[in-house]
Formats: structure tokens, C-alpha cells, sequence
């Protein structure tokens, strides 16, 4: 499954003047869904601790996602706190042996 690219723009509430709307970006986040047993996927967001979702199908969780991106980047500029990017991040796959 590749990776998907979500734009994320924190919008509910939070800009409430043209000027503010304009100041706008979009961030990009990495989110990793995970296929679960009894249905549906579970969705986490590394850059992000603790943001994690939920949705019926793959499209739904995505959906999902979304929504907890931006509720999770509201929550921290209320609070006054730097919002995490994945600028410079690198990203790679490690296998390793273990036994069994």
C-alpha cells in the first residue's frame, strides 16, 4: 500500500479574519493503517503522539484521520504549542531476524 499524502489545513474555529485565513499552510503527515482482525482499519500518526483513529473501511479511515490531524493541531495551538512537522524526516524499512 503506498503512502498516503494528506494536506492537512487546521481551519475549525481558529482563523477568524481573512488575514488569519491567509496565513494559512498546509502540512503533510504520514499515517500508517493497520488492518484489524474484527474489521476495519486502525489509524495512527507517528509524527503525532497519541493521535490515533479509527474506520470501517480504508476510505473512512483516512476520513477519519483527517479529522484527528486536525483536531489534534487545534488542541496544541490553543495550548500555545509548536506544531510538529515531518520536515527532514527520513523514512526507512528495517528487517530483522528473530527467532521462530
Amino acid at each position: 500500500m503506498g503512502q498516503a499524502q494528506i494536506p492537512i489545513i487546521p481551519h475549525r474555529g481558529l482563523y477568524h479574519s481573512r488575514a488569519e485565513y491567509n496565513m494559512m499552510r498546509s502540512l503533510n503527515y504520514q499515517i500508517f493503517l493497520r488492518k484489524e482482525p474484527e474489521g476495519g482499519y486502525t489509524v495512527i500518526v507517528p509524527s503525532l503522539p497519541g493521535c490515533v483513529t479509527y474506520g470501517e473501511t480504508v476510505d473512512e479511515a483516512i476520513a477519519m484521520a483527517r479529522e484527528a490531524i486536525e483536531l489534534y493541531i487545534e488542541g496544541m495551538l490553543a495550548r500555545g504549542e509548536e506544531v510538529p512537522t515531518e520536515e527532514g524526516l527520513l523514512e526507512y524499512t528495517l528487517t530483522v531476524e528473530v527467532p521462530g
